[in-house]
């Protein structure tokens, strides 16, 4: 029983050695790619992935954050069009649109929103980006414990990536550990998916933004 104890106790610090290895190694592989809002080079794209949505439909604190962040580039003519990837696998759950409506709100033309409805993870909207939508230098925004995956999915997958931090407001602070913790794992699926798992997500026909 205690050889077992011990097995398992061994097991249990190299993979939290190795996790924490991962995790700090795309901290700092994504830092080489952020950016300020005012340092951002121009690009034709950002990006808002996904974030939730509230119980009335509208965006998510966290999402309306994000959001917020990639209409204040757009209107400081760092890009042309805003990319709102979220999730619309049911006719009762749509971020795209609730997304667009919170962006015209803020000042954004109808005319520069595209809306991607397959986004249900950020290894989908990095990957939908390119092949669907054909995006190969962009910008996307969200918060600090979301920015590394992000910014090292969509580099992996083949985009010229920068990511901006968002400025975030007042979180629930249990959910904001809970995303803090769901990222160490999420990390972990994030590397399996560009190296080995390679899956792919909903595709369709292009739908390139700048034809």
């Amino acid at each position: 029983m205690r050889k077992l104890l011990q097995y398992l106790i061994i097991v249990f610090c190299a993979v939290f050695f190795l996790v924490g290895f991962l995790r700090l190694g795309m901290i700092a592989y994504a830092d080489t790619k952020t950016v300020s809002s005012a340092g951002a080079r121009p690009v034709p794209v950002v990006i808002v992935p996904g974030a939730g949505l509230s119980a009335d439909g509208t965006p998510s604190a966290p999402l309306r954050d994000r959001v917020r962040a990639a209409v204040e580039l757009y209107l400081a003519g760092k890009t042309q069009k805003i990319l709102m990837s979220g999730d619309n696998s049911t006719v009762y759950y749509n971020e795209p649109e609730s997304m667009r409506q919170y962006a015209i709100s803020l000042g954004v033309p109808d005319a520069d929103i595209v809306l991607d409805y397959a986004g249900r993870r950020t290894y989908d909207t990095c990957y939908r980006a390119r092949e669907i939508f054909g995006i190969h230098d962009a910008i996307i925004t969200t918060q600090a414990y979301h920015l590394p995956r992000s910014v090292f999915l969509c580099d992996r997958l083949g985009i010229a990536i920068q990511g901006v931090e968002v400025e975030q407001s007042g979180y629930v602070r249990v959910r904001y550990l809970f995303w803090q913790l769901r990222e160490v794992f999420a990390t972990l699926a994030a590397y399996w998916d560009v190296y080995i798992a390679k899956p792919l997500p909903i595709l369709g026909q292009p739908e390139p933004i700048f034809p």
